[in-house]
């Protein structure tokens, strides 16, 4: 435990906490980033970045991250690595609790992130990130252009998905275990009618396949109503079946959505009700969900965080 009291502790080292930790640091702030046990976020097992501005050839996302990591430390950010476990946030400096220590803080920027919710299925997390399991149609949809791929999921984000992947793909199967979307009738209806898609209805996906390179060649299904197993191929798994946003810890003092998101203050996109603390990036956008995104909440929450400090000193 440490008797030190920060001026700012970002929480999360995803591309929300490292812009973070850049800004709070070029306005001298010395920030202490928490990385839990996911440094550098989803975006290290992402094997290609080709929409974050500035990389016309792309960027491999662990190098993205690692950038990022390295102009924080440039300007004086220092990182400690711990899981913070529970908060005190009723009076300042607030107190942060995690198994190794406790940390206080003037001002607390919170950017855990979210967590793909994934089926579980063998094959899945061997090729997760760049050999054709993924999560995200906008970050990777380019990479299938003229092959065809699975999208797993029934609501209005796998609609989504499927709709973004007829841009690109020659063909989407997209698999839902019952016989009727539980997407709005607009996305659904869409999503039916499209030329490109066609429904596995009643079908859960039961193992995902690899061929000799370890890639995705297909996925193995199978019908809840009848027992039928069959096997299509494909060089892509979209899997849309939500995420679970990382606000645990928190979610009893900074309010959240019927889905766990952190809901911030009316009027902004990073402040909370707590004055000094700040949310920022995938933990409380569950629209958007892209890294330029998140940067962009992070630099809002280190630019808030800066006047609350100058304006309590």
């Amino acid at each position: 435990m440490s008797d030190e009291i920060e001026d700012v502790i970002i929480i999360g080292t995803g591309c929300s906490g490292l812009t973070a930790a850049i800004y709070t640091a070029r306005a001298n702030l010395n920030p202490l980033v928490i990385e839990g046990d996911l440094p550098g976020g989803q975006l290290t097992q992402t094997s290609e970045v080709e929409n974050f501005p500035g990389f016309p050839e792309g960027v491999d996302g662990f190098m993205l991250m690692d950038n990022l990591r390295k102009q924080a430390t440039r300007f004086g950010t220092r990182f400690k690595q711990a899981l913070i476990e529970s908060v005190d946030f009723s009076t300042s400096p607030y107190t942060l609790r995690s198994s190794s220590g406790e940390f206080k803080a003037k001002s607390v920027i919170i950017s855990t992130g979210a967590s793909p919710r994934l089926l579980g299925i063998p094959g899945e997390k061997e090729m997760f990130g760049g050999k054709g399991v993924t999560t995200c149609a906008t970050c990777d949809g380019a990479f299938y252009r003229d092959m065809e791929v699975v999208v797993v999921g029934g609501g209005d984000t796998a609609c989504e998905e499927a709709l973004f992947l007829t841009r690109f793909c020659s063909k989407i199967t997209l698999v839902h275990r019952r016989d009727a979307l539980r997407a709005s009738k607009i996305m659904a209806d869409r999503t039916v009618g499209h030329e490109k898609i066609e429904m596995a209805w009643d079908s859960v996906v039961e193992e995902i396949l690899s061929d000799e390179t370890g890639n995705v060649s297909g996925v193995r299904m199978k019908n809840v109503k009848t027992g039928e197993l069959r096997e299509i191929e494909c060089k892509g798994v979209f899997i849309a079946i939500g995420h679970i946003p990382n606000t645990g810890p928190f979610s009893n003092d900074i309010p959240t959505d019927e889905n766990g998101y952190f809901v911030p203050e009316n009027g902004s996109h990073v402040k909370t009700t707590i004055p000094g603390v700040y949310v920022s990036g995938d933990c409380a956008d569950h629209v958007y969900r892209q890294a330029i995104t998140a940067a962009g909440m992070g630099c809002q929450a280190a630019i808030e965080a800066e006047r609350y400090l100058a304006d309590s000193d």
